[in-house]
């Protein structure tokens, strides 16, 4: 059994607990658990806007620039297939 499947079996028991479900109605758990989850997406963000002044300061690319890089390249293909396609179907003349 993999790691994923573990801990889903693992958490629908936790679901199907009704102690667990008690705890999870109280207004002060949730309030901590979205605090968490809040925190976890900051530490993210941070972490991201860290790596990327890194690769900045490196002249690195980042994931970023490669996807903005990656998406004109197929911009300018599928324009290049345009005006060839176009140029085929133009009468010769």
């Amino acid at each position: 059994m993999d790691l994923k499947s573990y801990l889903l079996k693992q958490g629908m028991k936790l679901m199907q607990d009704p102690r667990f479900m008690k705890l999870m109605q109280d207004e002060r758990v949730m309030k901590t658990v979205m605090q968490a989850m809040q925190l976890r997406g900051k530490v993210q963000e941070s972490l991201e806007h860290r790596v990327q002044r890194v690769a900045k300061s490196l002249n690195l690319v980042t994931k970023k620039e490669l996807r903005e890089l990656e998406r004109a390249m197929r911009k300018i293909q599928r324009e290049l297939d345009d005006a060839r396609a176009r140029e085929k179907r133009a009468p010769e003349g």
